[in-house]
């Protein structure tokens, strides 16, 4: 934000950079009052930063700037802060449901008396289209086009909508479809290193920092950018001006030492980073990566590793302004002038990073030598599960047989319908090369153009059971291809340009073949998936796909061609030549002289500027859209896309007293690593489902229902696909898969959200409970707006991952932990208990103990205790108002 505090402490001071004056808030002048920083984390300095710019007395007082500073006496605090990021990042799955919320708001303040006007973005908001494009066609020339098409065709009423949100809203810009996903379009052209905002006639310079509405946010921290995914509930109200409220956090350092050995890649560090990080529990932690190994990684490099911060738990994993900053700011065609003032101001404030920089104090530290890293893939369930290359295959046996039942048909295979071929357990269904992790890694995508053009040499070619498809992150990666003659090589194998965006990795894999597809399923298949992606959750990348492995672009070409997980790549041959003789592995692969020589002949300045010169601007077809203009949305009550969420029905000016929670009735008793995707899925979905029914009786064609993404800003949609994965398993249910519990008292076996509604008709409240790393994944911020309209009062697990803690909070479901190693199975819950929540009808406080009583079905009760999970002062006030947004409406209605 470009407000500014009062500066009690006189930290103000002016910058010159080319001649010209910049203001800035001075770190030096902030340690020479407070204490010495020269050791702080360079993530805190930023956020220091960020407390000296908007000290005012009251959300920032010099107490908090202090606690900051004293951070470093013992790595901890349990000091809560209010951070105000410089500016918002959505993509469109999160953004359609964030501005419908806006929208929704603007009614909301009217009724209650308010001004619509103030319902606005005080903050620069970036909505990138990147999430709705899907792999429908593959394998031709035609691919890309007719994905767009079908694209455009079935997203109308979604692309009329934030068409409409541009034009009504201030510091609003969505970056149209077909351009790039959010995080490489941040990366290349949105992120400034250092921001400027002219605040009363002068102009002042401090960190960039955004946060985002998709975990995956974090990339940007390799541009030495502070940024996190939110849910988008708490992305609204960073928007509406609402400081993001936040404990300081504990900061474990990652050194680095030693460099990449021949026939690794970034991805194979990166996945090796992700496994350590993972086992040494970093949940709700800053990591902050530093060591001469530093020196050895590209930018490309660093934005990979700080991409998957999700995937290993942290917040963010930052990485500071180095020369290499500044050769990434020229190389993607940042302006000169910029470019001058991140190198000054970050050499005046103690922000860069050089072979001179003492070591920071850190809460606790690991380190890497990165010439131990090996050739690594992550799966078949999890990206923290690295395997390496070598023991993949007998691994997938492993899981083959103890993971999936399918000891006694190892080798077995079924003809396809209609094809000349069979297939079996771990073919290699899906190849491909996706997502934000890997494709903005110019070094990856390289090499994985490489391999095609070695294999088409030897007369390779992807076995004919495998979808093959290539979404890069940005136009730029199609230039580069197109400039090293790689792109001919890759589409000569298949992997023609299918669509900018995320496709498989966030589930728009599209359809298997009908005959294979059906091969997979009439058989009980355990088909497998590779892709260059960050996500390999259960029911996430394709429902016919039960094995899914992360791995970097080159392997996806590879595996293409070996076409099975129970194939040793480093070892058995990938297929034969010309002449017969058998190809291996190492005879494709390129040398990392040759990547490296690659990039440097094919990546250029030019293609930036080039592509991002116009990024706003669009296609035909996006700016044919015809937009209804108005200071509030025209709903459509018929629009089976957008509706009036109900969030605000009823609200009045006045806070309602809280009540205890009584009666409560389980909807759901999951196990451990219950992730967003199992909560609020985001891909495809059948039609004998709730969301598949409504969807039919409002006449929608199964063809058309799109996935459940393109449909967040229905919530009639949404609500029906609330723990509606075909994969969770629900532990009142035994035996079933997907969305099933069990109605009490009768026992009746039925949908979750059939059983909701029966509870809600009944005035029935509902829990769910859950184990360990309840909500890993995406900031979905759905998994908590569903939970909220099905009824649930509260979810009480083993523990919970950051973001999905806070989305629960702002949207007034109350998140509890069991205490002294209590768990759903010590308790012996079947889900036939009545529970009652004590002491949150008085004065609620942060972490304060709750008390649970459980009645079970014989009539015994037992009470235990229960944390509370609402972290923050802030979070109380959320809470107490039935959410954060809530909160928010009545201090604008005042």
């Amino acid at each position: 934000m470009s407000t500014v505090g009062s500066d009690s402490l006189k930290t103000r001071r002016e910058l010159q950079v080319n001649g010209k004056p910049y203001a800035y808030y001075s770190l030096e002048a902030a340690a020479q009052q407070l204490g010495d920083i020269s050791r702080l984390p360079f993530s805190l300095k930023v956020l220091l930063e960020n407390l000296l710019r908007h000290e005012d007395g009251d959300t920032v007082t010099r107490d908090d700037i202090q606690a900051l500073v004293d951070w470093q006496k013992t790595g901890r605090s349990d000091r809560e802060i209010n951070y105000r990021p410089a500016r918002v990042l959505m993509q469109d799955f999160t953004g359609v449901p964030a501005v419908v919320d806006l929208a929704a708001m603007r009614d909301a303040v009217k009724k209650l008396g308010g001004d619509a006007q103030k319902i606005n973005p005080l903050a620069p908001v970036d909505l990138v289209i990147d999430h709705s494009v899907m792999v429908d066609k593959f394998g031709t020339t035609l691919a890309f086009k007719e994905n767009v098409d079908l694209e455009m065709e079935r997203n109308g009423e979604r692309y009329q909508f934030l068409r409409w949100g541009q034009g009504a809203f201030d510091n609003f810009s969505a970056v149209p479809p077909g351009t790039g996903i959010c995080h490489q379009v941040n990366l290349e052209y949105l992120a400034q290193c250092v921001w400027t905002a002219t605040v009363d006639g002068v102009e002042v310079a401090y960190p960039d920092t955004c946060v985002g509405t998709d975990s995956h946010t974090t990339m940007i921290n390799g541009l030495a950018v502070l940024g996190w995914g939110v849910g988008g509930i708490e992305a609204e109200a960073a928007m509406l001006g609402q400081p993001v409220s936040m404990l300081i956090p504990e900061v474990v350092g990652f050194k680095l030492t030693g460099k990449l050995k021949e026939g690794t890649t970034a991805t194979d560090l990166v996945l090796t980073v992700t496994e350590m990080l993972r086992k040494k529990g970093v949940v709700g932690k800053f990591v902050e990566f530093y060591g001469p190994g530093l020196d050895q990684l590209s930018l490309a490099d660093m934005a990979t590793i700080a991409n998957m911060a999700p995937e290993y738990g942290a917040t963010c994993g930052f990485f500071p302004i180095s020369a290499e900053t500044l050769k990434y700011l020229k190389l993607s065609g940042r302006a000169d002038d910029r470019i001058a003032l991140v190198e000054a101001y970050a050499k005046t404030q103690g922000l860069w990073r050089d072979a001179n920089t003492p070591d920071p104090i850190f809460t606790d530290s690991l380190g890497l030598d990165i010439t131990s890293v090996e050739p690594s893939l992550a799966g078949p369930k999890r990206p923290q599960d690295r395997v390496s290359l070598s023991h993949a295959a007998p691994e997938f046996v492993g899981h083959l047989q103890n993971s999936y039942g399918k000891g006694a048909e190892i080798d077995r295979r079924v003809a396809v319908k209609d094809r000349n071929f069979q297939i079996g357990h771990g073919d290699v269904v899906i190849a491909a090369i996706t997502s934000c992790t890997n494709t903005s890694n110019p070094s990856v995508m390289l090499a994985a153009g490489l391999v095609a053009r070695n294999a088409v040499k030897k007369g390779l070619k992807v076995k004919p059971w495998v979808k093959t498809s290539l979404a890069p992150g940005s136009q730029v990666v199609t230039d580069y291809l197109a400039k090293a003659g790689l792109q001919a090589d890759l589409d000569a194998i298949g992997f023609n340009l299918v669509g900018y965006g995320c496709t498989t990795c966030i589930g728009n894999s599209g359809p298997l073949a009908p005959e294979i597809s059906e091969a997979i399923n009439s058989n009980d298949l355990v088909a497998a998936g590779v892709l260059s992606g960050n996500r390999n959750f259960e029911g996430r990348v394709s429902p016919d796909v039960k094995a899914n492995y992360l791995a970097s672009p080159p392997l996806v070409v590879a595996y293409a061609i070996a076409g099975s997980m129970q194939i040793d790549i480093t070892k058995d041959p990938l297929g034969q030549d010309q002449d017969g003789n058998p190809v291996y592995l190492k005879d494709i692969w390129p040398s990392n002289a040759e990547v490296q020589e690659t990039v440097a002949s094919a990546v250029t300045r030019p293609m930036f500027i080039e592509r991002y010169a116009e990024v706003f601007k669009g296609t035909e077809a996006w700016q044919a859209i015809e937009v209804k203009e108005g200071e509030t949305y025209d709903w459509d009550p018929e629009s089976t896309y957008i509706q009036h969420p109900p969030y605000f029905e009823g609200m009045t000016k006045t806070i309602d007293k809280i009540s205890n929670i009584t009666g409560a009735r389980p909807l759901a008793i999951l196990g451990d690593s219950i992730t967003t995707d199992h909560i609020s899925p985001a891909g495809s979905f059948k039609a004998n489902t709730p969301a598949g029914q409504y969807l039919i009786s409002k006449g929608v064609d199964p063809k058309d229902f799109n996935g459940y993404g393109a449909r967040r800003g229905n919530h009639q949609v949404m609500m029906r696909g609330t723990f509606a994965n075909i994969r969770l398993r629900n532990q009142m249910a035994p035996g079933t898969e997907g969305g099933v519990t069990k109605f009490q008292p009768t026992g009746a076996e039925m949908s979750i959200y059939d059983a909701a509604m029966a509870y809600k008709d009944a005035g029935t409240p509902l829990v769910v409970v859950g184990g360990k790393e309840y909500g890993t994944g995406s900031s979905r911020d759905w998994a908590a707006k569903g939970t909220f309209l099905l009824g649930v009062k509260a979810v009480i697990t083993e523990s919970f991952e950051r973001i999905h803690r806070s989305n629960l909070v702002g949207m007034g479901v109350l998140p509890l932990t069991f205490k002294d190693g209590e768990n759903a199975l010590t308790l012996g819950l079947t889900g036939e208990e009545i529970f009652d929540i004590t002491g949150i009808d008085g004065n609620i406080l942060p972490r304060q103990d709750i008390e649970v009583t459980i009645t079970y079905k014989d009539g015994t009760k037992k009470t235990i205790t229960t944390l509370c999970r609402i972290d923050t002062a802030n979070e109380v006030e959320y809470y107490r108002n039935g959410g954060i947004l809530h909160f928010v409406l009545r201090g604008l209605a005042a």
